[in-house]
């Protein structure tokens, strides 16, 4: 189940990724000016907006498994229709599809998994998915596009944003056979039905007395998208999709315009030797998310926020300094902010999928992932109008205040759920949260 879930933030990081590699290769062929390579970079996290605002509420109302499969599909024929791209407003409107259902399997897959897997080690897993599966994708979509420049050319960039389609159908093989959330079943009455599915997983019958914790924990309510609205569910919304933004922006505009940027400081090679610095980096958020994973769990879910978001922004600060700096200055800065980021960002769908219950969770990383992007979109299509107007040195000034909000966010709102029941977790009275500092380690809110 871990693998077949992992699979769509794999797709997600790749796909979002290898446009990074081919925009360089499509600006030539397409002729595309500044504006309209802003909106190919930039509308697929527009279609992540859509899809997981949408696509969530469904997930919540129909059920995690028949939304399973279905996403893929779509991402699917996005992906191998790019192979025939001829304009750049096919090329826009097919990252939109592609946005749409990369946005659209955050909240399927990762409440399906969460609502499944034990509480000691949900902070480490769903951390595995949200960043180290999605940064490997990202790796691997730049060492595949560094290939193909290497023996085709820039001109190969429509079989780059074609192999999405070949690993789509991978993970689509992978999840045949899916099995429903238990908490989900219960949410929605159909008790029998999760004991059934508990049974099949566990390779032995589970009896009505086993399940009764389910049953009490996710009882049917009436509970829907508008309760994300009101109250504490709101503030934990707002506080999930802010941080997540804060921690997208930054990352989201070095995966797309990576080379870009790094071309503006220097880094030339005949098309390759920005690529590769890209490859680097990527690797240095995945590198960040390994202590990040045991941090969450050691040392909880708010000190390592509050820590990735402060020495995240002071990473940055010094290329704002000095943007002209030596290749070598740039690097380390950037791969230093790679590494604080990369472990931070395992955060952005635990905190989402733990502050709130079964009948609304998939809304409510859904809601969490449009705030995200829509935030991200943004930014990563002022990007290359900031590098041109701004220049570098103030652009990195601004990554470095986005980065910074964060952390004034998570002193204020952060909330600790390390090794906490999801119901208990989830509940809106806050019950069982403690003072800051007590033995409990958990944090008023």
């Amino acid at each position: 189940m871990i693998v077949a879930c992992s699979g769509g933030p794999f797709l997600d990081g790749y796909l979002l990724s290898i446009i990074g590699v081919a925009l360089t290769g499509a600006q030539a062929d397409l002729k595309l000016d500044s504006s309209t390579l802003g909106i190919a970079g930039a509308v697929s996290l527009v279609g992540m907006f859509v899809g997981s605002l949408i696509f969530g509420p469904i997930t919540d109302r129909i059920g995690r498994r028949v939304m399973y499969t279905a996403d893929l599909l779509l991402m699917i024929v996005g992906s191998a229709l790019c192979l025939v791209i001829g304009t750049g407003w096919q090329l826009i409107v097919l990252r939109l599809v592609i946005g749409v259902a990369v946005g659209a399997d955050y909240p399927i897959a990762t409440s399906l998994l969460a609502e499944w897997i034990p509480r000691k080690s949900r902070g480490t897993i769903l951390g595995l998915m949200a960043t180290a599966i999605w940064l490997v994708g990202a790796v691997v979509a730049y060492v595949v596009g560094f290939l193909m420049i290497s023996v085709w050319g820039h001109e190969s960039w429509r079989w780059m944003l074609g192999t999405g389609a070949v690993f789509g159908v991978i993970v689509l093989v992978l999840r045949i056979g899916a099995h429903e959330s238990p908490r989900w079943l219960v949410s929605k009455g159909r008790v029998e039905e999760a004991r059934a599915d508990i049974s099949k997983v566990l390779g032995r019958e589970v009896s009505a007395a086993e399940l009764a914790v389910l049953t009490a924990d996710d009882a049917p309510s009436r509970m829907g998208l508008v309760s994300l609205l009101r109250g504490r569910y709101l503030r934990r919304s707002l506080f999930c999709g802010l941080t997540w933004m804060c921690y997208a922006i930054p990352q989201f505009a070095l995966f797309t315009y990576g080379p870009i940027i790094l071309s503006h400081m220097g880094f030339t090679n005949g098309g390759t030797g920005e690529t590769l610095g890209q490859v680097v980096l990527n690797l240095g958020f995945l590198l960040g998310t390994l202590p990040g994973m045991w941090w969450v769990e050691s040392r909880g879910r708010r000190p390592l926020m509050m820590a990735t978001f402060l020495f995240g922004a002071l990473a940055l600060v010094p290329l704002g300094i000095w943007p002209e700096a030596p290749a070598w200055f740039v690097m380390v800065f950037f791969f230093l902010f790679a590494l604080i980021n990369g472990a931070g960002t395992i955060l952005v769908l635990i905190y989402p999928n733990e502050l709130f219950p079964t009948e609304i969770r998939a809304s409510a990383v859904g809601l969490a992932t449009a705030i995200s992007r829509l935030g991200a979109a943004v930014g990563t299509y002022l990007v290359p109008a900031s590098l041109e107007g701004l220049g570098t040195g103030p652009t990195m000034y601004i990554g470095a205040g986005l980065t910074l909000l964060g952390f004034v966010i998570s002193i204020f709102w952060a909330e600790e759920t390390r090794n906490r029941p999801l119901s208990d977790a989830a509940r809106a009275d806050g019950s069982g949260v403690g003072p800051l500092g007590s033995q409990s380690g958990q944090v008023a809110v």
